[in-house]
């Protein structure tokens, strides 16, 4: 089941002066933030010093909507115009597989379905309208 879309915000290095500046001007209320020096270690992916403070995920609650907001990553595209995305979270996995497929019809998998560790199954895709999906399971 589909449990929500919210907006997702994606900054280039300035997250964390966005979330202090929405937390003041949509009188939001800081969830969670996350950054990526907050990921796990792992051999396959350093995560550079000058990196450690930007966010990997801010969540905020503006009235009864949730913001979501992330940098990327240096190196990953930044482009004015897809900076807004479209967050869904949804409570089952074959859910989640339907879901993607359908909306990389006629669009493009940016980040094919995987197990992250914050998730059983995540994934990004563009879809033929050039919307940017992120796909987010949550179980439990």
């Amino acid at each position: 089941m589909i449990l929500g879309i919210n907006p997702y915000l994606v900054l280039n290095g300035n997250g964390q002066e966005a979330v202090r500046f929405y937390e003041d001007a949509l009188d939001a209320k800081v969830e969670g933030l996350q950054t990526f020096g907050d990921m796990p270690e792992s051999p396959e992916f350093s995560v550079p010093a000058e990196v450690k403070e930007r966010v990997l995920h801010a969540h905020l609650k503006i009235g009864n909507t949730d913001l979501m907001i992330s940098d990327t990553f240096p190196g990953q595209p930044y482009e004015i115009g897809s900076n807004v995305t479209i967050a869904i979270m949804i409570n089952d996995v074959e859910k989640s597989k339907e879901v993607f497929a359908k909306l990389q019809e006629g669009g493009k998998a940016i980040m094919p379905l995987q197990e992250t560790f914050w998730s059983p199954l995540y994934g990004q895709v563009t879809d033929k309208y050039g919307v940017f999906w992120q796909i987010s399971t949550q179980v439990g």
